[in-house]
């Protein structure tokens, strides 16, 4: 006797690469807040300058966990996506690509943003990172705006991969979303 494939649960990703995914999900969104206030602050005050360094380490932390995600996923195989036409895996393949290029891309922005300003990341208060670039007041002002850019795209990004996903859940109800949160079901039946 065979077993009915709609009733199989998808193959799913592994715990290390679940809890990578959440936890760097939550970094970001977390990261991008923070910047989103802090910068609304007028002036110099403690608590901006609190916040800018809670908004560096969350980045530093990003860009670590992502390294980390890298290797894992170097390291392991993905498990097969359910059947979908080809412009949807293509698309979901760009936008993964472009999402893990961007996890390196915005925190490297804003470290090389800072180093331009003559800013040391010192992470978590603690350790004192390298400047990677001189003082540069042009070029600061380059990468303010690279960086700013570098995160709404990675926003609008994050936006569309929810979108997809939750597409998958309600109305493909394919189980795709279940691989990344276990838990859920295949959507409505």
């Amino acid at each position: 006797m065979t077993a009915d494939p709609e009733r199989l649960p998808p193959a799913g990703w592994t715990r290390t690469a679940i809890a990578l995914h959440w936890l760097i999900a939550l970094l970001m969104i977390c990261a991008f807040g923070l910047g989103w206030v802090m910068t609304d602050i007028h002036g110099i005050t403690p608590t901006k300058l609190r916040y800018y360094s809670w908004h560096k380490w969350l980045g530093v932390t990003v860009f670590a966990f992502a390294a980390l995600r890298v290797l894992w996923r170097a390291t392991h195989r993905a498990p097969p996506p359910p059947a979908m036409p080809a412009w949807q895996r293509q698309a979901a393949h760009g936008v993964h690509g472009l999402l893990y290029l961007l996890m390196f891309a915005v925190p490297l922005s804003g470290y090389l943003f800072s180093s331009a300003a003559n800013v040391q990341v010192v992470y978590l208060g603690i350790v004192p990172l390298p400047m990677l670039i001189a003082p540069d007041p042009a070029l600061k002002t380059v990468l303010r705006d690279v960086h700013v850019a570098l995160n709404y795209t990675l926003a609008v990004l994050v936006v569309l991969h929810v979108a997809a996903a939750l597409k998958h859940q309600w109305f493909d109800r394919d189980g795709l979303l279940s691989r990344m949160i276990p838990f859920i079901g295949r959507g409505r039946t």
